[in-house]
């Protein structure tokens, strides 16, 4: 039997994942991290992008997108709070697209200092969309 330990993922909206997972894939600031059982205790701030849960006894993951938030690691727990997420399968190429294209143009706009920042944070999350759903197409 392989090694498992508790993920739980949730937002302040609602639960997204809990369960038994053998391994966890997350996009903290510095860069992925990949989580084993037993891994070192470990806090960090995750950005927009895939958290991938590869579930205990099964060759099938859960991909859940999350605009940012915090990564818990213990040897026997990871929980992920994640300031907004959606499941993979809900996720919305075409909307996706769209905002991407919004922030785009409006990071044309370089009025505002803040105007600008806004539109980069808006054009990194949706960018982490696409990336998500490119990924759930390649699994399929």
């Amino acid at each position: 039997m392989a090694m498992t330990m508790q993920v739980d993922i949730v937002s302040a909206e609602e639960s997204f994942f809990s369960g038994l997972a053998e391994f966890v894939a997350a996009p903290s600031i510095l860069g992925e991290v990949g989580i084993y059982p037993r891994h070192a205790p470990m806090l960090t701030r995750i950005k927009p992008g895939s958290v991938r849960v590869k579930k205990a006894m099964s060759d099938e993951e859960e991909l859940i997108y999350v605009s940012g938030g915090i990564l818990e690691v213990q040897p026997d727990v990871v929980t992920v709070l994640a300031d907004s997420a959606i499941r993979g399968e809900d996720l919305d190429e075409a909307k996706a697209t769209e905002a991407k294209q919004r922030a785009e143009e409006a990071m044309k706009n370089k009025e505002a200092a803040i105007e600008f920042a806004r539109a980069e944070a808006e054009l990194a999350e949706a960018v982490a969309q696409l990336a998500a759903i490119q990924k759930l197409r390649k699994r399929r």
